[in-house]
């Protein structure tokens, strides 16, 4: 299940903003998205809300909605 954190980086090391549940030298694959890549997702999602007409499952709109493959930032 992916997990997501905050962090701050300083003197070119990502620092996260709280403990990770992780094991010392676990391998980890990391995805970085600045607060201003994350800002413009949240205002397209802002302007277009209400413009698709869905009669079907709210759960499967949920879940497509939430998946990263049809995300704003994979977006071409």
């Amino acid at each position: 299940m992916p997990l997501q954190v905050d962090a701050v980086y300083e003197n070119g090391v990502l620092k996260p903003t709280q403990p990770l549940p992780f094991a010392e030298h676990e391998k980890v694959n990391v995805t970085i998205r600045t607060a201003a890549e994350i800002d413009a997702a949240v205002e397209a999602v802002r302007r277009s809300y209400g413009m698709l007409k869905w009669d079907g499952d709210p759960e499967v709109l949920r879940r497509v909605a939430e998946d990263d493959e049809f995300g704003i930032l994979e977006s071409p």
